[in-house]
């Protein structure tokens, strides 16, 4: 049996000019840019299957190549998708900065699919319009086929590894160093071989993804435990806009596997158990192309009503009309995937989607070069860093438009791997973490190692997963939200008795799970507290107690810090520069 005392000098020390934590898009993107530096990558599974790999339908930027378009519209879309809650500075450099991220990616050897003539091939996708919201949907999604993820992600770890970017797969970070301001590096655990590691830093960049894993069915892959977001609060740090998460309407039920929108960007239909089209009762002019939080609150609503397939909560997706060698052309992913988990061959008849758990738009408050923020008022912590979907910078709002989450990571992972390179070129120094934080550290992995309680990660996990899905879902009220916060103290009193099976090092991946329920337990809060307070709905937070949007009262982002008595809410002014807000119609 391992020994459970873990002395601080027991601890392997590391000391890299930058670490970035989190092997997405973002990360290696952030990478990229420090290549002329000490730089590690950290990430708690091998980065080729960070989750970025599962972005599908494309990357959004007005390149033009299939009609007109300018990013200016591209600008116009995500700030009205966002429900005027993105902050439009940050939004503005999003879209004019995409097109010149997208020819980078070009040239660093992305597999783009391509038009008859060779430029990059676009793809229609919900919310996306032309003439400032006037015009048709036009074909913005720079897309690989249905595997952008897939294609960014090797592409960017390869040019990593040539520029010599050092990698640590498979470990876990367990605490954050913050202190007095000043970011001083992580501890992570090693799970391959057990121990804890000291990283020390002039520069920590968080890339470490969403959080969709607090939900039952989720798109999200099993990594997605918003560890980056429990780490943040438990270093006494804020987290922005965390009640806005967003339901992708169409997973494939019941797995809830991501069928991309680049499906109905192609022409897919959605159709009701009465083969009807419905979407035409609710936005008559976009139809499919809808955004994503109208869609899924349509979508749901048909189940709702009784309208789905033979009664059961799903709806159908078909694209058997628009042919099989464009559905093999264009859509493979799906096909194989439609194919291997719901039996149906969808070149041939519709298959079942419904809402799923998808995205995260709010995360770690940062200004538009990635800086954390501490407070309502703008201080920032030193050393401290954060890009893509973990980040709150806000660009997404209350609703994040389709393909601007990979575009997100392309553009600000670039920018922000750019003010890290700059912050430690420009002489940053080391920082000396304290023995008191090393020592809580170790308290800490020493603690879940020893826990010998009635409770098992599997119940307490899956109770929050359930719980959430039920009273934090699509609709919300304040009956539903209320419950949820009880169910969320009384599970993390559960987890003060909570007990590990087993106790040996080399590939615990039970105490694994254990710290990252801890940090689910944390941010679930967080969300549900969010969520309570903000009595309106906007974007894809909608009170069913509170139908309208209310600028006078909410048109302003949400902060939250919690310790010990709970969760403590602050607020501060969303940044609107040319588009004031408007009626959101479609």
């Amino acid at each position: 049996m391992a020994s459970l005392r873990f002395p601080v000098s027991d601890i392997t020390e590391h000391r890299h000019e930058v670490v970035i934590i989190g092997a997405g898009i973002a990360g290696l993107y952030g990478a990229l840019q420090c290549r002329d530096l000490d730089a590690a990558v950290i990430s708690k599974v091998f980065p080729t299957r960070s989750h970025s790999v599962s972005a599908q339908g494309g990357t959004a930027a007005a390149l033009g190549n299939i009609e007109d378009d300018s990013w200016e519209w591209h600008f116009f879309d995500t700030a009205r998708g966002s429900d005027y809650l993105g902050d439009q500075d940050a939004q503005e450099v999003l879209c004019r900065e995409a097109p010149a991220a997208m020819y980078d990616l070009e040239h660093l050897g992305v597999p783009f699919s391509r038009t008859a003539d060779g430029r990059i091939l676009q793809r229609q996708f919900g919310g996306h319009y032309g003439d400032f919201g006037q015009g048709p949907p036009v074909h913005r999604a720079c897309c690989a086929a249905d595997r952008i993820g897939h294609v960014m992600l090797q592409t960017l770890y390869g040019h990593c590894l040539r520029h010599g970017v050092r990698f640590y797969s498979e470990f876990f970070i367990t605490r954050l160093l913050v202190e007095g301001g000043v970011c001083a590096g992580v501890l992570a655990w090693d799970i391959i071989n057990g121990g804890l590691h000291l990283f020390r830093a002039k520069a920590v960049m968080f890339a470490t993804g969403g959080y969709g894993r607090a939900w039952i069915v989720t798109t999200n892959s099993f990594s997605n435990t918003g560890d980056g977001l429990g780490l943040v609060l438990k270093a006494g740090l804020p987290l922005e806009d965390m009640e806005f998460v967003q339901f992708h309407p169409t997973g494939l039920y019941p797995q809830g596997i991501l069928i991309t929108e680049g499906v109905r960007g192609e022409g897919g239909y959605l159709l009701n158990a009465q083969g009807e089209r419905f979407m035409r009762r609710y936005t008559p002019e976009k139809m499919e192309l809808a955004p994503r939080d109208i869609t899924a609150r349509s979508i749901q609503t048909e189940i709702e009503e009784g309208r789905g397939i033979n009664g059961e909560p799903y709806v159908h997706l078909d694209v058997s009309h628009i042919g099989a060698d464009k559905i093999r052309e264009r859509l493979p992913q799906v096909l194989e995937m439609a194919q291997k988990f719901a039996g149906v061959d969808a070149t041939r008849e519709p298959f079942p989607v419904s809402p799923t758990v998808h995205y995260s738009m709010g995360g770690v408050p940062v200004d538009i070069d990635g800086r954390v923020l501490s407070d309502a008022q703008g201080a920032k912590v030193t050393g401290f860093f954060a890009a893509g979907e973990c980040a709150c910078v806000s660009v997404h709002g209350a609703n994040r438009l389709g393909c601007n989450s990979t575009l997100d990571c392309c553009v600000y992972g670039r920018r922000v791997g750019r003010t890290v390179r700059d912050f430690v070129g420009a002489g940053a120094d080391w920082t000396e973490p304290s023995r008191e934080q090393l020592a809580a550290g170790v308290a800490e992995v020493a603690r879940t190692l020893s826990a010998s309680g009635p409770e098992t990660i599997h119940e307490i996990r899956l109770a929050l997963r359930e719980s959430m899905t039920e009273n934090c879902g699509i609709f919300r009220d304040e009956a539903r939200l209320t419950r949820q916060m009880a169910v969320i103290r009384e599970l993390q009193e559960r987890y003060g008795h909570l007990g590990v099976g087993y106790r040996g090092l080399r590939f615990n991946s039970e105490i694994q799970e254990a710290i990252e329920l801890h940090n689910m337990l944390h941010f679930s809060e967080v969300v549900v507290a969010s969520a309570l307070a903000r009595t309106e709905s906007r974007g894809a937070h909608y009170r069913t107690d509170f139908r309208e949007r209310d600028d006078a009262g909410w048109l302003k982002h949400t902060l939250a810090w919690r310790d010990g008595s709970g969760v403590r809410l602050d607020y501060k002014p969303v940044i609107i520069t040319r588009f004031a807000p408007a009626t959101r119609a479609y």
